[in-house]
């Protein structure tokens, strides 16, 4: 219960974040955060560990409906990815980054393999429309990410991000029009 009602806070707040609003949130008394974590700062990584867990992401994924056409789930995808990315950049703009060298490269190495479990789970579920596809499937992937990711983040869209829909339609159908491509079916 600390733990969620720290997350928001954080993103609202960043590491100045009182024990006392996250108290109030939860609805305890103050001394119920020290007597749980010790101190805020243990709260604070916890909350943090929270909000980075691959573990939700990974059960929505896991979720989409495989009988829905290729366009509708690679929508539910784009949207699944899109709110994490959104989550994860307030939630890191917020904070900053902070600690040491070594626990940076940790958190980087971790960030990793969380990285190749989703999109190993996006690849599955696009896997039944693969021979659909212009690229190789790894290739759509990491594409439909990379295209996600710049198009949510708050400082490379210039505050006017991607939404699912504009996502979508780049990378089903590009940005020339049917009669513009002069018949060109490769990259």
């Amino acid at each position: 219960m600390l733990v969620e009602a720290t997350l928001p806070l954080l993103a609202r707040h960043g590491l100045k974040v009182t024990s006392k609003q996250i108290a109030e949130a939860a609805g305890v008394a103050e001394g119920t955060v020290f007597k749980a974590f010790g101190d805020k700062d243990n709260l604070v990584r916890a909350a943090l560990s929270r909000g980075l867990d691959p573990e939700p992401i990974l059960a929505e994924l896991a979720a989409v409906d495989m009988g829905a056409p290729v366009r509708e789930r690679v929508g539910v995808v784009t949207d699944i990815l899109r709110r994490r990315f959104i989550a994860v950049f307030e939630l890191m703009l917020a904070v900053g980054v902070q600690g040491p060298p070594d626990e940076a490269r940790r958190c980087r190495d971790d960030a990793q393999t969380q990285h190749a479990r989703i999109l190993a789970e996006v690849q599955r579920i696009l896997a039944p429309d693969a021979g659909e596809f212009r690229l190789p499937l790894p290739d759509v992937v990491r594409i439909m990410r990379l295209l996600t990711f710049a198009g949510s983040h708050p400082l490379i869209t210039d505050g006017q991000p991607l939404s699912v829909d504009e996502i979508t339609v780049v990378l089903l159908d590009g940005m020339l029009r049917s009669d513009s491509n002069g018949g060109s079916t490769t990259c």
